[in-house]
């Protein structure tokens, strides 16, 4: 297998082009709110006698797929559309509110009665930065298929796009079937315009079906293209059956693939298997959004005229840039990538 390598003319080059992409990303947006507690005022609640935690602070930004147009912005996208839905309630003002105030277009981000606005609700101590100081999360979802008027509202809306963009970023995060905005119809719908549409890159990520998708690139993690859902901490896939499984579905599909590794980098599919290096990294990281943001990083690349490895490399300078953020889903500017390059170039065997 072939290992990558980028230069700082060439990364430069891509750089620039940043802000000519014109991306759409449809997909789960989730409504990341933080509550920052203080322990020094804790109390305990006089009824149950259980604790009453007390938030001194509430943050949010949009997440998920969200977390994707986080990058997209941060890395001086020219425009990104986005497409997708949330309740007719709060939590969805401020997911609205949050895409809008980092420019993208949420013209196809649909308000519904049906369906609940997702979020993850994510307490904290505001005095420990730390992965120490973060409580159990509450999550907030939809238990019930998506209506068919959704369906119908979410397929127009990438019809609407395909004229106006470069990329489509499709971004499953719900694991039950038809719960959330990338149902089976509309993954079929993607498939058709895909495969009608050569010109237009296609990219998809998804948490369970990620093996359902056809005619896109596809961006698995070792566990999502060997169907292994929910595998326990310290689950080892051996590197061998892993690429033997991804050359098999490179060639039944006929599409590329990129296969995130981890710390270990990523393998790519084409225009030939290739090796792409991780980033070295000292100290702590927090891995949260770390795939998302390594996505955005890829589909920009691809909109200035990366080939797949240029994109791929991309996608772990970001990251390593992100998951050094602790304690947030955190972005990367275009500044910030010859530091990373740098790094990873200097952490590369001889």
């Amino acid at each position: 297998m072939k290992t990558a390598s980028m230069t700082s003319d060439r990364l430069a080059e891509l750089v620039a082009g940043f802000s000519r992409a014109k991306v759409a990303v449809i997909g789960d947006f989730v409504l990341d709110k933080y509550y920052d507690l203080d322990p020094a005022q804790q109390k305990v609640s006089v009824e149950t006698g259980k604790a009453a935690h007390q938030v001194v602070q509430i943050r949010h930004a949009a997440g998920c797929a969200g977390t994707i147009v986080n990058n997209l912005a941060s890395l001086g996208c020219a425009e990104i559309k986005v497409i997708g839905f949330c309740g007719d309630d709060g939590d969805g003002y401020e997911l609205r509110h949050d895409l809008q105030s980092i420019g993208c277009d949420i013209t196809h981000f649909h308000k519904c009665t049906c369906r609940v606005t997702p979020v993850y609700l994510k307490p904290r101590d505001i005095n420990d930065d730390t992965l120490a100081g973060e409580h159990e999360r509450f999550d907030i979802r939809n238990y019930s298929p998506t209506p068919s008027e959704v369906e119908d509202a979410l397929i127009a809306s990438i019809d609407a796009v395909l004229e106006e963009v470069d990329v489509i970023s499709i971004m499953d995060q719900i694991d039950s079937p038809n719960y959330g905005v990338v149902t089976e119809r509309v993954r079929n719908a993607i498939a058709k315009r895909a495969a009608a549409r050569p010109g237009t890159i296609f990219w998809a990520d998804s948490r369970r079906f990620i093996r359902h998708f056809r005619n896109v690139i596809i961006k698995p993690n070792p566990f999502e293209l060997l169907g292994i859902h929910n595998p326990p901490p310290g689950t080892h896939v051996d590197d061998q059956e892993l690429l033997t499984e991804a050359r098999k579905h490179r060639q039944d599909h006929q599409t590329p693939l990129v296969l995130t590794r981890g710390a270990d980098g990523m393998w790519v599919s084409d225009p030939e298997w290739t090796e792409v290096p991780g980033v070295p990294i000292d100290g702590p990281v927090d891995p949260t959004g770390a795939g998302d943001c390594s996505t955005a990083g890829s589909i920009t690349a691809l909109s200035a005229g990366a080939s797949l490895v240029e994109a791929a490399v991309v996608a772990n300078l970001v990251a390593s840039i992100t998951v050094q953020q602790i304690g947030e889903t955190g972005t990367a500017r275009p500044d910030q990538l010859e530091a990373a390059r740098l790094a990873w170039e200097a952490g590369q065997p001889e």
